[in-house]
Formats: structure tokens, C-alpha cells, sequence
């Protein structure tokens, strides 16, 4: 059952949007193979997802193929999940595609040169807007860069990105799980809960972080799991970066809304 909601603001023209701010495509290892710039936007177009960040592993080389295929429904937000030298993954997202594409190029400068064995760990493919395979990455993408978690955030802040702790609930490949607790001081702006976590979970979180901002992200590998129930409910004036860094932020009466219960 989808999550729906009337909550609006007339006075300052707010109105809620479906945002998945964590999708991997053919170009991460672990993602399937239909994870395709066509599949990957009917699939959000089908479940009325209105704002959708590409966030594969250590690069952000498939994000203009999403973003073409798109064409503006929906909205396309760079991103890329870094892997840092902790093995911590950190969602940072970012303005533009020559933002995220700068960053990557700072991430590669300390990114090992273990290669990628296809049979192992999957293709990493390059693609087209059309799905065309334009190359395929030989560097293993699920490996962390030479970076820490505080290098890698300070660094996307730094080129005004947004910097989300990424699933903090899961056992490994989190902060919590690598790093213990999370300070108040760390530079991230919101901390992602998986759609496998329950609201009984989620209070224990907002409980033990009550300053931080927290939204759900589908972390799709496979077209099943991108739907509306794993995703956030923003309250946005518009579908833009700017709107979210702001409903992130709670600011000017942007803020995150859902989908999970009782999240107030």
C-alpha cells in the first residue's frame, strides 16, 4: 500500500514529492542487470517517484545516461556511494553532473587499482541513454578509496554536495557498524535508514540522534525494491537540489515528512 499524503503548504506553495536519493545502475557490480537508464525510469515513472538520485559505487559515470533517458521526469540528482578507506559508505550528491564528476576524479586520485573480475563481483557497465553499452569499468568499484570518511565528506561539502551516512542501520558497510556512534560534530546532513527497518527501529534511531535529519532510501539494485514504500516524502516548492538541501536542512519550511509511521 503506498504511503499517501495531503499535507500541503498553500502560503509558501509547498507540496510533497516521492524521493529516492540512493539507486545503483548496471555500472555497480552488485546492481542487475536490468538496472538500465530505460528500465530504471519507466519503473519510477510507474510508481509516481518524482526525484531520484544515481548513486553508484565510487563513480558517477552513468548519471547523464539516467538524466537524459529521463528528460526531466523525473528528476535526476547526481550522486555517487563512496566507499571510504574504513569501508564506511557515505550517499553524496550533488548539484550537477560536472560536480559529481569533478568529485569522482578527486576520489580516483587514491582509488587502488584492484581490478574488477566480472565473474566475481559483476559488469560494470557504462551505458547510453538507450541502454547501449558505451564501456565497461575494468577498476573494481566496490572498493574503498584512500580516503577517510571525514576526508570524504568534508571534500563533497566542500564542492556543495549533500552528505548522507548511508543505511546506519545495517551491520556492515555503515558508521555505526565500523565506527560506533555518531558524533554530532560529523559534516554529514542527514543520516538513511533502510526500507528493511521497521518504525519501531527508526524511533530507536531518532531517539539516540535527535539533531539529525533522517529520510529512507530504496538502495535499489534491482527494479523490485525501487517503489514508493522504500523511498522519502519531501516537502519541496519545486523538484530541485536546492529544495532538498533545504528540506534536509529544515529550512523555510521544507522538511521531510515520511513515508514511515508515526515519524513525527
Amino acid at each position: 500500500m503506498k504511503w499517501a499524503y495531503v499535507l500541503c503548504d498553500t502560503k509558501l506553495k509547498l507540496r510533497p514529492y516521492y524521493v529516492d536519493l540512493h539507486i545503483h545502475t548496471v555500472l555497480s557490480p552488485c546492481g542487475e542487470l536490468e538496472m538500465g537508464a530505460h528500465d530504471i525510469v519507466s519503473k519510477a515513472r510507474q510508481e509516481g517517484i518524482q526525484i531520484i538520485a544515481i548513486t553508484d559505487h565510487n563513480s558517477a559515470l552513468n548519471v547523464p545516461a539516467i538524466t537524459k533517458a529521463a528528460g526531466g521526469s523525473p528528476v535526476v540528482i547526481p550522486g555517487l556511494e563512496v566507499q571510504t578507506a574504513e569501508d564506511i559508505h557515505i550517499v553524496t550528491l550533488f548539484r550537477d553532473c560536472q560536480v559529481a564528476s569533478d568529485y569522482q576524479r578527486w576520489l580516483w586520485e587514491r582509488m587502488p587499482g584492484l581490478r574488477n573480475r566480472p565473474e566475481v563481483f559483476g559488469d560494470q557497465l557504462v551505458i547510453s541513454e538507450k541502454d547501449d553499452i558505451l564501456d565497461e569499468e575494468e577498476i573494481l568499484l566496490v572498493q574503498g578509496v584512500g580516503y577517510s570518511v571525514d576526508e570524504v565528506a568534508l571534500e563533497a561539502k566542500g564542492r556543495g554536495g549533500l552528505v548522507i551516512l548511508a543505511h546506519i542501520d545495517r551491520p556492515s558497510f555503515s558508521y555505526t557498524a565500523v565506527l560506533g556512534p555518531i558524533p554530532s560534530s560529523f559534516p554529514a546532513d542527514a543520516l538513511e535508514i533502510s526500507w528493511r527497518c521497521s518504525s519501531e527501529e527508526v524511533e530507536v534511531f531518532r531517539e539516540e540522534y535527535p539533531e539529525w535529519t533522517f529520510i529512507r532510501s530504496s538502495d535499489s539494485h534491482w527494479l523490485r525494491s525501487l517503489c514508493v514504500e522504500n523511498c522519502s516524502v519531501l516537502l519541496l516548492a519545486e523538484p530541485t537540489f536546492d529544495e532538498i538541501a533545504k528540506a534536509i536542512r529544515k529550512e523555510d519550511g521544507r522538511c521531510v515528512i515520511g513515508p514511515w509511521p508515526n515519524y513525527f
